[in-house]
Order: structure tokens, then C-alpha cells, then sequence
């Protein structure tokens, strides 16, 4: 964990150079406010685990044969933005899938293109699971987007408020924000 309160040069130009120090009421919520700020900062697309990379590589490979840029590229569209793999989890996938037979590559122009065996062919079309990858995906990268922007927006009112609130007003604020934290875990907990 790093001091809060030394913060980056970036949120000292950003939010002035009147932090107090830490502890008490304002240096709690400058703290929030560096938390709030760095997760927002971190990128907003969901990480998948391995086995959704898997799937969608099969799923991608089971309509035509692609580099490993090109799936990377594809998913992204195809999530409309909420998910770009980085190339160290899309590669060791083409190479767990090669090993284990399911895909083979061919290289063209310099370039490796990973098409499925009949093996693997089998293993896609067996699943019912990779048919679904793609469905509610395409509409949350804008969301996503939109939800960071709101999460800035809150942190520079925050900031403002722990610049020049009164310790009533920043009571009041730290109060309202775990109401909003509250709802939003409820809003994650509805089916």
C-alpha cells in the first residue's frame, strides 16, 4: 500500500497542494479519493479468466482461421469494447490448444494463422457454451466507459469537498458515500 497522502503529482495539480495530513475526517477522504482514482485509472474492461479465453479462441477459430492479433481484435469488437485479452493470455491459449491438438498453425508472410483441427472442430461443436460467448457482451463497453467517467466525477466532487467542506460537511459526505456504496452492492446482489 503507498502513503496517500504524498500522492501523485498529477492529483496535487489536479486537486491542489492542500492535502492535509493523514488522519481525521479530510485525509479519510483523501484516501478514498486516491483509491477511488487509481481504480478508475486501471482500465475499465473486465478481465476473463483463462477458460473464457479459451472458449472464445475456439469459438473464434470455429468460423475461420486468424492470427492471434485478430482474435485479440475480434473480441474486442465483438464485446463492443468491455474485453480486450492481452496478447500473454491469448498466446499461452494458442499454445495450450496447439499441444493439445485441438488447433494447428500454418505460417503466412511471416505471420502464424491458427485454424481448428478436426479435433477441434469436435470439441466446438460439442459445446453449447461457446455459442453463447458473445451474447450481452457487445453493449457493456460503452457502459463501462460511462460508469468510469461517473466515478471521476464523484472523486473530483469528493475532492472538493475534502479541499473546502467543513468537518460537518465532510461527515455529511463520507455518509452519503456509504449510502451509495451500500446501494450499489444491492444492486449487484438483484437477479
Amino acid at each position: 500500500m503507498h502513503d496517500s497522502s504524498a500522492g501523485s503529482s498529477h492529483s496535487r495539480h489536479m486537486f491542489g497542494d492542500r492535502r492535509p495530513g493523514p488522519g481525521g475526517p479530510a485525509g479519510d477522504i483523501w484516501e478514498a479519493l486516491d483509491h477511488l482514482r487509481s481504480t478508475f485509472k486501471q482500465k475499465s474492461a473486465p478481465r476473463a479468466n483463462r477458460g473464457d479465453v479459451r472458449l472464445a479462441v475456439l469459438s473464434l477459430l470455429a468460423e475461420r482461421s486468424m492470427h492471434g492479433y485478430q482474435i485479440i481484435h475480434e473480441i474486442e469488437q465483438r464485446s463492443g469494447g468491455a474485453w480486450k485479452p492481452s496478447p500473454g493470455s491469448v498466446y499461452p491459449t494458442l499454445q495450450l490448444l496447439a499441444d493439445e491438438g485441438l488447433i494447428h498453425s500454418e505460417t503466412d508472410g511471416g505471420r502464424k494463422t491458427y485454424s481448428l483441427t478436426e479435433e477441434g472442430r469436435e470439441v466446438a461443436a460439442a459445446s453449447d457454451e461457446w455459442q453463447t460467448q458473445w451474447e450481452g457482451t457487445e453493449h457493456r463497453g460503452p457502459a463501462v466507459r460511462a460508469l468510469s467517467k461517473t466515478g471521476m466525477d464523484l472523486a473530483q466532487a469528493l475532492a472538493q469537498v475534502g479541499r473546502s467542506g467543513t468537518p460537518e460537511q465532510i461527515r455529511q459526505a463520507e455518509q452519503e458515500i456509504d449510502q451509495v456504496r451500500r446501494r450499489l452492492y444491492a444492486i449487484l446482489a438483484q437477479d
